[in-house]
């Protein structure tokens, strides 16, 4: 059985139980679709797909990642006063 780190530093990322925060997200989304939609089986098991590519593409980069990855391409704005506008492509 392969072990799981559980947060120790104050820059890790929220736990719920064992699992990360974000890696809950996916599954939770897929079965609150598929009580509304009535197919819980088809979108959880999507929910859980989901997850499995979330997670390799979230093992090989950093924390955060995605997050800048979205204020970059999409504008989602992010909390702290270090990060520029994410429009403003040119400084002088």
């Amino acid at each position: 059985m392969k072990q799981i780190q559980i947060a120790q530093h104050i820059d890790e990322p929220p736990h719920f139980l064992l699992w990360a925060v974000d890696e809950m997200v996916p599954p939770v989304l897929g079965i609150v679709a598929g009580i509304l939609l009535g197919q819980l089986f088809y979108c959880l098991s999507a929910g859980l797909v989901v997850n499995h590519f979330y997670k390799r593409f979230r093992d090989h980069r950093p924390n955060g990642y995605l997050l800048h990855m979205l204020n970059w391409y999409i504008g989602v704005p992010l909390k702290g006063f270090c990060f520029r506008h994410v429009f403003i492509r040119e400084f002088w």
